[in-house]
C-alpha cells in the first residue's frame, strides 16, 4: 500500500503520472472518493504518465471517454450504474477484454464486477481545502 499526501491538483496529477508508469494494458484503476475529491485530476495526470496527451474531462455526462493511445486509456463514470445490464451496456467488459487501461470513477458502484488484480485508489480530503490523502493498493 502506498499513501501520498497531495497539496494541490498539480501534486495529484504528478503522483498519478508516476503511478501510470507502473501500469500495463488490461489494468483497471478503480477510483474512490466523493464529489470534488480529484478523481478526474488523477486521471488527467495518469493519462500524461501513459504518454497520452488527450484532453481529459469528467465522463459524467458521457459515461465513458476513450482517449486512445498505446496502451488505450478509457475513463468511466460509474455513478449512475445501478445494475449488471447498465455495466454491460457501458462497454466496460469489452474495453477490458481488449486490454485497455481503464480508470473508473465511483468504483464503489461496481465493486463486485472489478477484476481481482484491480488497482484501488482512494482519495480523501486532507486538512486544508486543496489537500488530499491518496491511498493506492494493488500496484
Amino acid at each position: 500500500m502506498t499513501v501520498f499526501h497531495s497539496k494541490s491538483a498539480a501534486d495529484t496529477e504528478g503522483f498519478a503520472a508516476e503511478l501510470a508508469k507502473k501500469i500495463t494494458g488490461g489494468t483497471v484503476v478503480a477510483l474512490y472518493g466523493g464529489l470534488g475529491m480529484g478523481k478526474t485530476a488523477f486521471t488527467r495526470g495518469f493519462a500524461k504518465g501513459l504518454g497520452n496527451e488527450s484532453y481529459v474531462s469528467s465522463p459524467t455526462f458521457a459515461l465513458v471517454n476513450d482517449y486512445g493511445g498505446s496502451p488505450q486509456l478509457v475513463h468511466f463514470d460509474m455513478y449512475k450504474v445501478e445494475s449488471w445490464d447498465d455495466l454491460y451496456s457501458s462497454g466496460f467488459f469489452d474495453y477490458y477484454d481488449m486490454g485497455a487501461v481503464i480508470c473508473t470513477e465511483w468504483s464503489e458502484n461496481i465493486e463486485n464486477a472489478l477484476p481481482e488484480n484491480t488497482v484501488r485508489v482512494r482519495i480523501e480530503k486532507g486538512e486544508k481545502e486543496n489537500e488530499r490523502t491518496i491511498t493506492v493498493e494493488g500496484v
